[in-house]
């Protein structure tokens, strides 16, 4: 029986991936007199934001990280919403007593952003965010168990990339690839062999309605 849900945030509970870079674009294009490809920008994904300001625009990163914050708040429109059937799974979860909590590799401020746009804040007892000096999810994790008080054989971790899945299993918990996002790669996420993997959230739903 699952006691414990980990969400990942982008890709996972939202479609936010094309919202990033975008934001990204109109943040450093501007200060670095050049244009960026969707490429260039995904490839520094693993720290937090503030890393991917590091990583493309280090003798501006200061007003890179506030321009970047700036225009992802204000492009939040282009996904407003989670994905359609995210909040009753975590409604449902949250109705059996199964604990709920938020790994991302997001910054504290963007994530933020983004539970404020969706509403959803208030379903998660635990949330960890990303650092600009690299991964660390299976520290997010880990302090999650330790808050939560729960141990990881209980614990199920949701999210949408390899790196999830290497993370999941390094802190010593069951991964769920979420395989719905249209930047998920299934065939990819599948041949690491996660413990499920789901490409609607309807399956995800049906599953979590069986196992908590």
């Amino acid at each position: 029986m699952i006691r414990c849900l980990i969400f990942d945030l982008d890709g996972t509970i939202g479609n936010t991936l094309p919202l990033c870079i975008a934001a990204f674009k109109m943040a450093i294009e501007p200060l670095a007199g050049r244009e960026l490809s969707d490429q260039e920008i995904i490839d520094t994904f693993g720290p937090s934001e503030e890393g991917t300001v590091r990583a493309l625009l280090p003798s501006h990163y200061d007003r890179g990280i506030e321009s970047y914050l700036h225009h992802y708040r204000r492009m939040h429109a282009m996904c407003n919403a989670p994905f359609k059937g995210i909040e009753e799974v975590l409604a449902y979860a949250k109705q059996r007593n199964v604990r709920l909590a938020l790994v991302t590799g997001k910054g504290s401020r963007s994530t933020d952003i983004t539970l404020e746009q969706f509403r959803l804040r208030s379903y998660f007892e635990a949330i960890e965010t990303g650092s600009p000096m690299g991964p660390r999810k299976v520290q997010g994790i880990q302090n999650v168990l330790l808050q939560l008080g729960v141990d990881a054989s209980e614990c199920l971790y949701i999210g949408d990339a390899p790196s999830d899945i290497t993370a999941s299993r390094a802190a010593g918990v069951s991964v769920a690839s979420a395989a719905w996002a249209e930047t998920a790669d299934a065939e990819l996420l599948r041949s690491l062999d996660p413990d499920e993997l789901f490409t609607t959230v309807d399956q995800f739903k049906i599953y979590i309605e069986r196992m908590v």
